[in-house]
């Protein structure tokens, strides 16, 4: 299938199916007149991208998790030694960031909370003239 109908089969734009392509994600054929040429094994690769995306995984780890993970109905699966305890790290990466995340949260809801009561946003003041 050409790239028209890939992205219509997997609800992923063009553009991001050539970026899949220069991360070393995705691999299509390519006819003779440069055309890329899609497989149903393709498909599911994107579907996989997709989940490790949502994983919060980066493009380079998924290059790097892609060739080690089956299908297995619910969701992937790891197959490949070491991965189990690569994706560990990641989760790891993730709650540091949810942590900072919360932190900054904290920090505003106190910045909000010591403005005055009711204020969303803060009034701009007019610039005298002059």
């Amino acid at each position: 299938m050409r790239i028209k109908e890939m992205a219509d089969r997997t609800g992923v734009s063009e553009r991001l199916l050539r970026y899949y392509e220069e991360q070393g994600l995705l691999t299509p054929a390519r006819l003779p007149s440069g055309y890329r040429v899609y497989s149903d094994a393709d498909v599911d690769t994107v579907r996989h991208i997709r989940t490790l995306l949502a994983a919060g995984l980066t493009t380079a780890t998924i290059a790097r998790v892609l060739p080690c993970v089956r299908d297995d109905g619910p969701g992937l699966a790891p197959v490949c030694p070491g991965l189990v305890a690569e994706l560990r790290q990641e989760r790891e990466r993730i709650a540091r960031a949810i942590e900072d995340l919360r932190a900054s949260q904290g920090m505003l809801d106190t910045i909000i909370g010591a403005g005055p009561a009711g204020t969303a946003t803060p009034t701009r003041q007019p610039v005298p003239e002059g």
